[in-house]
């Protein structure tokens, strides 16, 4: 098991880039796999969860040359030019691996199946099966296709219209990719903007969408896409993971004194649901160099230390910051008044039961924090005592707790961070570079 010690100290001053997006590094894979030619992928996230991916689609016949950690070229086999793996596919603990798989394999014909480590395979995975299944797909899995394992026999899918019960960017990069094989128009209508990298990346591919006024949805929160005939590969940079750099920022506006710009880091609109709520919280944040990459949007983000005060957070800016929570809830014990999260159930299945894990910890620091069914509250301003903390396997609750630390009394000792390379290697050393201790 390894450990984290962080402590109390001087502002965090500097430039730092941050890892390449993991949503759009997944995102990559997939699509240039079944692209056609080689598509060359520039600041790819090598962490667990995207390793995982990649994996996977070198097991299903495709050839990716890592020139680099970071720079990859796939060699695309075309939408029908996947084999039949040899053996079970292992997400080891990505949802986003196993979810965008299944749409991807529902079109395939033949026999495959994902499994994953013992805390994917306690994940929910009826919200994709139950959509495939009326697409045609032959699902099967645990709890009649609930839990992993889960095996597909792909092919022969028919175009559904079908209205998401939640707002979930993995479920509609599912049935975006199984529509590619169905045998005519699948239409998806979203109860909420999530995130929308899958439909950039499969417009500028000259994949089939429907789009209305140059957006890639149409009014209402309908998306359609046609069956498609082929993709073109593509050459994309990964701007950095807006979700990584969270914490970097809510570190420097809560450390006085602290100014700190993260470079490079992507703004998608359906990502930046943080940065509303810190506004609305009186954070300073500025974007400067704002600018489009490979199809998304970019910019340089400048923090300065602020006094925070509580606010309520619920409803669609919920699905923009769904990943963002265990960071806010350590703002809000640093906020003036109390901070109130809801709508936010979605977050009871994620690496862990975030709402259940981020109060348990949260509260052996000393804040004032409780449990709602849909969310959290949070009482603040609070003084927080360092102590031995435990991330309970999630990376993102690993990096808040360790952001917990720099404003607590004494020695915080955040156990079991191994899994903070799933999203953020190096995250101990940016840190260190922000904070003077290297």
């Amino acid at each position: 098991m390894s450990q984290l010690t962080v402590g109390a100290g001087g502002p965090l001053r500097g430039r730092v880039q941050v890892p390449g997006d993991k949503s759009i590094s997944h995102r990559a894979l997939l699509l240039g796999a079944i692209a056609e030619g080689a598509s060359r992928v520039e600041n790819f996230l090598p962490g667990a969860d995207c390793l995982a991916t990649l994996r996977a689609v070198q097991a299903l016949g495709v050839e990716i040359d890592q020139r680099a950690p970071t720079t990859l070229v796939i060699h695309g086999q075309g939408l029908h030019g996947l084999r039949e793996p040899d053996d079970v596919l292992d997400c080891g603990g990505s949802g986003t691996t196993m979810r965008l798989l299944a749409g991807l394999l529902a079109g395939q014909p033949f026999i495959s199946v994902l499994t994953g480590n013992a805390q994917l395979r306690r994940r929910p995975m009826g919200r994709v099966v139950e959509p495939l299944q009326r697409m045609g797909a032959t699902v099967l899995g645990r709890q009649g296709g609930r839990r992993p394992p889960l095996a597909f026999q792909g092919g022969h899918l028919r175009g559904i219209d079908y209205a998401l019960p939640v707002a979930s960017a993995q479920v509609k990069s599912a049935l975006l990719l199984a529509g590619l094989y169905a045998d005519g128009p699948t239409t998806l209508h979203e109860p909420g903007p999530a995130r929308d990298h899958t439909e950039r990346m499969l417009s500028a591919m000259g994949g089939r969408l429907q789009m209305a006024d140059g957006r890639l949805q149409i009014a209402d929160g309908r998306l359609q896409i046609e069956p498609g005939e082929r993709l073109q590969a593509l050459d994309v940079t990964i701007p950095g993971d807006f979700s990584s750099a969270a914490f970097l920022v809510v570190a420097a506006t809560l450390v006085p004194e602290s100014k700190i710009t993260v470079a490079d880091v992507g703004i998608n609109p359906t990502r930046t649901g943080l940065l509303d709520v810190l506004r609305a919280m009186g954070a300073d944040l500025t974007l400067q160099d704002e600018r489009t990459l490979s199809g998304e949007p970019v910019a340089d983000l400048t923090v300065r230390s602020s006094d925070l005060q509580g606010v309520e957070v619920g409803g669609r800016r919920v699905v923009r910051a769904i990943d963002e929570f265990p960071i806010l809830a350590v703002a809000a014990t640093q906020a003036q008044g109390e901070t109130i999260v809801r709508d936010a159930a979605e977050l009871r299945v994620k690496e862990t039961d975030r709402i259940a894990t981020t109060v348990q910890e949260l509260r052996h620091l000393g804040a004032e924090v409780a449990p709602r069914p849909d969310g959290l509250v949070v009482h603040g301003p609070t003084p927080l005592r360092g102590c031995a903390v435990h991330s309970h396997g999630d990376h993102r609750l690993a990096m808040a707790l360790a952001v917990a630390g720099l404003v607590a009394e004494g020695q915080t000792l955040v156990q079991d961070v191994d899994c903070i390379a799933d999203s953020f290697p190096g995250f101990e050393v940016t840190l260190a570079h922000l904070t003077g201790g290297e």
